[in-house]
């Protein structure tokens, strides 16, 4: 099944990634890729999205399974009533979720290395591969959900 293939190259992705940050950017001064936009910098983030909920690793990791099985149970069950956009919109955000879920429970904290700075003043999170794709799925997840006409 296209999904399995589409969420598991997200994780070995993520996870191979995360592998670099960890062997090339802990302890080290940020690597600057574009000056003042972009750089690769090492963080240890022990809460949730923007760092929200630091310390609440027993909560995420129960949380995130329960998610992760529904939506795994879900695909399963309605595979043949679901659109390939909608598979694939899924398939990208269960990716990212597992990728990070795998880090707490490996490492007790998700590793994070890109830092973007694009609007001035804003000192916008330090993020990672997977909650790219976490994100990018959401939003496929949101549009599909307001744009998708279903008939009586």
């Amino acid at each position: 099944m296209l999904y399995i293939f589409i969420t598991a190259i997200i994780v070995l992705l993520d996870q191979i990634s995360k592998l670099f940050a960890i062997k090339y950017l802990k302890g080290q001064a940020p690597y600057v890729l574009i000056e003042k936009h972009f750089e690769l910098r090492y963080v240890e983030n022990y809460g949730a999205a923007f760092g929200i909920l630091q310390q609440k690793r027993i909560l995420f990791l129960i949380i995130t399974t329960v998610v992760l099985l529904l939506i795994i149970l879900f695909l399963y069950k309605n595979n043949k009533y679901l659109s390939t956009i909608t598979k694939f919109a899924l398939s990208l955000f269960l990716g990212g979720a597992i990728g990070n879920f795998i880090d707490r429970i490996r490492l007790g904290y998700v590793v994070d290395f890109l830092r973007v700075n694009i609007i001035p003043k804003y000192d916008f999170p330090v993020f990672n591969i997977a909650d790219s794709f976490i994100v990018i799925g959401t939003i496929l997840i949101v549009l599909i959900v307001i744009f998708d006409k279903y008939e009586k």
